[in-house]
């Protein structure tokens, strides 16, 4: 028999007997798509919710100062030592910060004390923060050395009785700023009560203020937090002379991440396997049923010259082209799922990896029918033309 023959027949009798193959072509399309979407968008639904770990104590953020020494040794990050950070494989972003300042305010009549923080355009990024009220000041404003403070929710309702503070002035030790924006209030801790300005105006306004001497970096994923921190030293060597730096990670809160990753991809893998597994008992049954339901037309089959060989073949295509016909159904949902997940948490994975992943899915298929319709195929094969033929 022909392959194009043999494809045709196949295709026929899934047809013919497709209610009685919907349910396996569910399980396999189902682990499929669930394969293809789990590979695809596995790295960027890793760095979206790394952006989100405040609540675990930013697992994957790394502090880099300079260990207390005396003033006369003083020392400070410079800007090409920040780009050298940036390159490193595994960051996501890099912030320049300086030493929390104690400032104090007169406010309708009463003197307040907080502290006060500058801090670059990319601290927000870093730190996971966002604004629950205007807006947090950007690279241009800290560019043009701007006035402009971001206010902790606990400092606004202090101050101002109100988080509804967005443009209302503020003097901070005898200097007027104006409020853009109020934190989020999402595990923010004591920033609470801080208050935050461009690091070019802190430089520039706040007197005896300490250079740039501490180095903030988001990583990509958490599996980049120890390959990162390892590098650090070497690349701030190559930039700049820091001796006595030290780098500061949440190894503990890390470990915790890592163990709670692996036990939630190691739910779903399984799941998935399962569900395959699952797939190709289905298989393995609807094609024993359907054996035994043709011994007839098998033993007619054989009777009129058909060789074991042709038997055997087409059982074995139609298992074949069941789990291939489900696994291509099982890509098309995958591919709806990854746009759906794209678009939910704005990332745009490669489409080569996808392609790879649906190629790959397709040959498991392949294999899981080849595996779950040799059984059947050969008990098909091996009967006896009368026993067959006389079969009701």
């Amino acid at each position: 028999m022909r392959f194009s023959d043999l494809l045709r027949v196949s295709i026929l009798q899934l047809v013919r007997h497709r209610r009685r193959y919907w349910g396996v072509m569910l399980a396999i399309a189902l682990g499929t798509a669930g394969f293809i979407t789990i590979i695809t968008m596995g790295r960027d639904l890793k760095e979206n919710f790394n952006r989100d770990l405040e609540l675990l104590g930013r697992a994957t953020v790394i502090k880099v100062y300079f260990e207390d020494r005396p003033a006369y040794q003083h020392q400070w990050f410079y800007d090409s030592t920040v780009e050298a950070l940036r390159r490193l494989p595994g960051v996501g972003s890099v912030s320049l910060a300086v030493y929390t300042h104690a400032a104090k305010s007169n406010h309708q009549g009463q003197q307040y004390r907080y502290s006060l923080l500058g801090v670059d355009a990319s601290y927000w990024d870093v730190c996971g923060f966002s604004a629950q009220k205007g807006k947090l000041f950007n690279l241009e404003v800290n560019n043009v050395r701007e006035r402009a403070v971001v206010l902790g929710p606990e400092l606004a309702r202090s101050l101002f009785g109100s988080e509804s503070v967005v443009g209302s002035k503020l003097v901070v030790d005898e200097n007027l700023y104006t409020v853009t924006g109020v934190l989020k209030d999402v595990g923010l801790g004591d920033l609470r009560h801080f208050a935050f300005i461009p690091f070019t105006t802190a430089q520039d306004r706040i007197q005896r203020i300490s250079p740039a001497n501490r180095i903030y970096l988001r990583c990509l994923t958490w599996d980049d937090v120890e390959k990162v921190a390892r590098l650090i030293p070497k690349a701030i060597q190559s930039s700049q002379y820091a001796p006595g730096i030290k780098v500061e990670v949440a190894w503990a809160q890390v470990k915790r991440v890592k163990a709670v990753a692996w036990w939630v991809e190691l739910f779903i893998y399984s799941s998935i396997i399962a569900t395959l597994i699952l797939g190709g008992a289905g298989i393995w049954t609807v094609m024993m049923a359907a054996v035994r339901s043709r011994t007839r037309e098998i033993g007619l089959k054989k009777a009129m010259g058909a060789e074991d060989q042709a038997i055997m073949a087409q059982f074995l295509a139609e298992a074949v082209c069941l789990s291939f016909t489900a696994s291509l159904a099982g890509s098309a949902l995958g591919l709806v799922t990854v746009e759906v997940t794209s678009l939910l948490i704005n990332s745009h994975p490669g489409q080569g990896l996808f392609m790879v992943c649906v190629v790959l899915g397709l040959l498991v298929a392949v294999g899981l029918g080849v595996a779950a319709g040799l059984y059947p195929s050969l008990q098909a094969s091996r009967m006896e033309v009368v026993s067959a033929i006389r079969y009701e």
